[in-house]
């Protein structure tokens, strides 16, 4: 397993931004990313499990401890038969989406153009029209940071809306990789439905994700470097319309699409995105989305919540 010293975080995070990684690391099986985490233990470092980087930003000034991403056999999908998988940490989450869907099997098709990992997105409970990994998600497997590994059930899981138990158990924010609480996902099992049960047909399947591909691509800045929707949605219930549920909505009538810090836009296409529009810097980011929160609360008396996750110290 090669070990890098400061390697540019910009080029592991779809914003392109970030400082080094005091080090980074890539495990292609358990006894490498046990080595990693080893590493991180001996030295006193925080450590990050990285995936694709895809709703993540780092700090200019980087991460000072070690960052590790998964491959290799983590990239691995095991079809168990009758709609059972096991799927690894590492696995782009659209892949198996479009291999589950080719089986004809209905649950996680609409979450094909999510550009993360397995994952990622169990850590976040991704989920896009209507869909969230954790609704078919049966267990997940993982390791603690004191070498055991542990089968958590759905319910351990505690998901819900964009969340999930492992967001407490991030050592990056700590600054101590010792604990034995901290859970790295290793993989993932899954019980998805046949397209029958549904009273669909894989070619239906495939017209929705289509139709949702479609979506995504007129609804979204995807030619510009981002790292999807920037805010949660309100809670259900917190509003008069499920248009008013949206971030995108508070911050459009605050008049904000379009509006520039530096290099950071809010996105003239959806004013959920951050984009970087060109040369932006992660303060940019930063200090646009506190703007944006700071006029939305002003405005509106709504509070929004990121739901970008951040990494590395910010001024």
């Amino acid at each position: 397993m090669q070990i890098l010293e400061n390697e540019p975080m910009s080029k592991h995070t779809s914003f392109k931004v970030g400082g080094p990684a005091r080090y980074f690391a890539k495990a292609e099986c358990l006894e490498d990313l046990k080595k990693a985490l080893n590493m991180a233990c001996e030295k006193g470092l925080p450590y990050f499990i990285l995936g694709n980087g895809t709703n993540l930003l780092v700090s200019d000034k980087g991460f000072d401890g070690l960052v590790i991403t998964l491959a290799g056999e983590f990239s691995e999908i095991q079809d168990l038969g009758n709609g059972a998988f096991k799927v690894g940490a590492a696995t782009p989450l659209g892949r198996f989406a479009r291999s589950a869907l080719k089986q004809g099997f209905a649950g996680i098709h609409k979450l094909a153009g999510i550009p993360g990992t397995l994952g990622g997105a169990i850590y976040m409970n991704a989920g896009a029209y209507g869909q969230e990994i954790g609704t078919c998600c049966t267990q997940v497997t993982v390791l603690d940071s004191d070498g055991s590994i542990r089968e958590l059930s759905n319910a351990d899981c505690a998901f819900s809306y964009r969340q999930s138990i492992f967001q407490g158990n991030n050592p990056s924010t700590i600054g101590s990789a010792s604990s034995p609480t901290f859970m790295t996902i290793l993989s993932a099992m899954f019980q998805l439905s046949a397209a029958s049960a549904e009273c669909k047909t894989v070619a239906d399947l495939e017209t929705e994700l289509a139709e949702c591909m479609a979506k995504r691509k007129a609804t979204q800045p995807l030619n510009m470097p981002n790292a999807g929707s920037t805010f949660k949605r309100l809670e259900v219930g917190s509003a008069d319309t499920p248009t008013q549920i949206a971030p995108g909505y508070y911050i459009e009538q605050a008049g904000l699409k379009g509006y520039r810090i530096g290099g950071a836009e809010v996105s003239t296409v959806h004013a959920n995105f951050i984009v970087n529009a060109g040369g932006a810097t992660a303060n940019d980011i930063m200090e646009l989305s506190e703007f944006v929160q700071n006029k939305v609360t002003e405005k509106f008396g709504i509070q929004l919540h990121r739901e970008i996750i951040l990494l590395g110290k910010f001024e």
